[in-house]
């Protein structure tokens, strides 16, 4: 399957934004958002003009693409999705990408980022209501039950990450439990409890695919 694997710092300091591709990293001084480095390219100064309507719609669509380590099909079939559903698109759109299984354990802290997280799930890690399931896109249901096998409960990567929870705790809509390295999907996220994507802008990759 294609995949990006260029430097994913580049994809950060682009956007303007921390993406939290790196986990930990990203919140070091390693971290060349907090060496507030510009974006690449030989001389940035001259795009940061004045951006289009359509230009702003691409930054955002690719903002959040890359936040989730999609590829553009896979992203594009997920909004379609989210058109279809009733509610509001934008809404719908961020609760899907919510429920990827990959994410899904990102959140439940196995592990520091999406990446690791999409990792642990391809490797055959993560179970789900007792079941293991190495699909990254899997789409987690109300209710359903994550865990790491017994056998990768001590591997450094999610020892590491879970201590993550005794820190910031989790997102409202999962529970987990740090010494059973077992969560639930509790509820359906709020737009507003997705904190992290509090200054995103959904409504314009509405518009970028409603063109």
């Amino acid at each position: 399957m294609a995949r990006y694997t260029g430097p994913v710092c580049r994809m950060c300091r682009a956007d303007g934004k921390k993406l939290m591709l790196k986990g930990t990293r990203c919140m070091s001084d390693k971290c060349p958002m907090n060496k507030k480095r510009g974006a690449p390219g030989k001389d940035p100064k001259v795009r940061a003009g004045k951006r289009s309507e359509y230009g702003l719609q691409l930054i955002e669509k690719q903002k959040i693409r890359r936040m989730y380590g999609m590829l553009e099909k896979q992203f594009r079939l997920t909004f379609d999705r989210a058109l279809r559903m009733p509610g509001v698109t934008g809404e719908n759109f961020i609760q899907l990408l919510e429920r990827r299984l990959d994410n899904v354990v990102y959140r439940m802290h196995y592990a520091v980022s999406r990446n690791q997280a999409r990792q642990l799930v391809l490797h055959g890690h993560v179970l789900v209501n007792g079941k293991s399931v190495n699909i990254p896109s899997y789409e987690v249901k109300v209710g359903d039950v994550i865990e790491i096998k017994e056998k990768s409960k001590k591997l450094p990567v999610v020892q590491d990450a879970l201590g993550e929870v005794s820190k910031s705790g989790t997102m409202p809509w999962v529970a987990v439990d740090v010494d059973a390295v077992k969560g639930t999907f509790a509820a359906l996220p709020r737009r507003e409890e997705v904190t992290d994507l509090l200054d995103v802008k959904e409504q314009l990759v509405v518009e970028f695919y409603s063109k």
